[in-house]
């Protein structure tokens, strides 16, 4: 399994968030059993898993909601229920999966409430609601809105205050693709300014290629971590080698590969298909090139991140 350092030297910056031994109970059931975990300053973290895997949980604890059954979460240095605790959530920014607003309030009126809560600049709200498309709409009553408007209104009050650090629970809910294009695209540029984002999500297509790490949960502990390629690695798992070439050759290119490199082509309608290990990539490629025989196309498949999370449970 692939994992990072979990301890510093004293050039390198603390994490954006520390977890030891991180374990809750609830009665005779254990929610969340003895996580350790470092997530890096501006980092986009995935955490995945089925229902009841413990995420709801961990991010609860995170974000210093429930206590702790045992072990230590430290947020940009500090205990999270610590005596900074109040001072360390100004610099978080939360998206719960189900997002509850005052329906009788205006957009721009329902980001200066959330303002004052925070205790954060008002004379940002307007900014905020122009960052995540809902500028047109900031007059307009928040039960006119759509879902996808009130996801986006829920995602300008997690901006509120300039956060340092975001948890994001099922923050795409609702969004039509241009939106969530738009949502991610706001994320990058957070991330360039060293904001921490950390998203829980069940649609595992779309994190696959914008998050830098994930970690998958399997009842409350943490079954893999790492890139999503280094989660490939550590299953074997294999890549997918589709060639499209005439009906007739496909027989005689198929043997070639099989005598060059040991890899069975099976026959389809439209060529071959093969299956390698990743270090044999290269060697296929040539030899499926080198075949002499015309060929049409070269498709080459990965596995997907739901190809990896359904062969961890498997």
């Amino acid at each position: 399994m692939a994992s990072i350092s979990l301890a510093s030297d004293g050039n390198t910056p603390s994490p954006a968030i520390s977890l030891r031994g991180v374990s809750k109970q609830f009665g005779d059931f254990k929610a969340v059993d003895n996580v350790s975990l470092d997530i890096e300053r501006g980092e986009i973290f995935g955490l995945i898993g089925h229902n009841g895997a413990g995420k709801s949980t961990l991010f609860k604890m995170m974000l210093g909601l429930i206590p702790l059954s045992c072990g230590t979460i430290r947020i940009t240095g500090e205990e999270v229920n610590g005596p900074k605790a109040r001072e360390i959530r100004r610099h978080i920014g939360y998206l719960p999966e189900n997002v509850v607003l005052y329906d009788n309030l205006d957009g721009l009126e329902t980001l200066k409430f959330f303002a004052k809560l925070k205790d954060a600049p008002q004379s940002q709200c307007a900014e905020i609601l122009r960052k995540v498309g809902l500028a047109h709409a900031g007059k307009r009553p928040v039960r006119a809105y759509s879902k996808g408007m009130r996801q986006r209104l829920g995602f300008a009050q997690a901006l509120l205050g300039s956060p340092r650090v975001l948890f994001l629970d099922e923050p795409t809910n609702g969004l039509d693709p241009m939106a969530i294009r738009e949502f991610y695209a706001t994320l990058r540029t957070l991330q360039d300014g060293g904001v921490t984002v950390i998203i829980t999500s069940h649609i595992l297509a779309e994190l696959q290629e914008r998050v830098d790490r994930l970690a998958i949960l399997t009842a409350g502990q943490i079954q893999a971590l790492g890139t999503v390629q280094e989660l490939r690695d550590q299953l074997h798992m294999p890549l997918t080698l589709e060639v499209d070439l005439d009906a007739a050759d496909a027989p005689r290119v198929a043997a070639q590969i099989m005598q060059v490199t040991g890899i069975e082509a099976q026959v389809s309608a439209r060529g071959l298909r093969l299956k390698c290990d990743r270090s044999h990539k290269v060697a296929l490629l040539g030899a499926v090139t080198g075949s002499n025989a015309p060929i049409k196309d070269i498709r080459l498949h990965m596995p997907s991140l739901e190809d990896v999370f359904f062969g961890l449970n498997e």
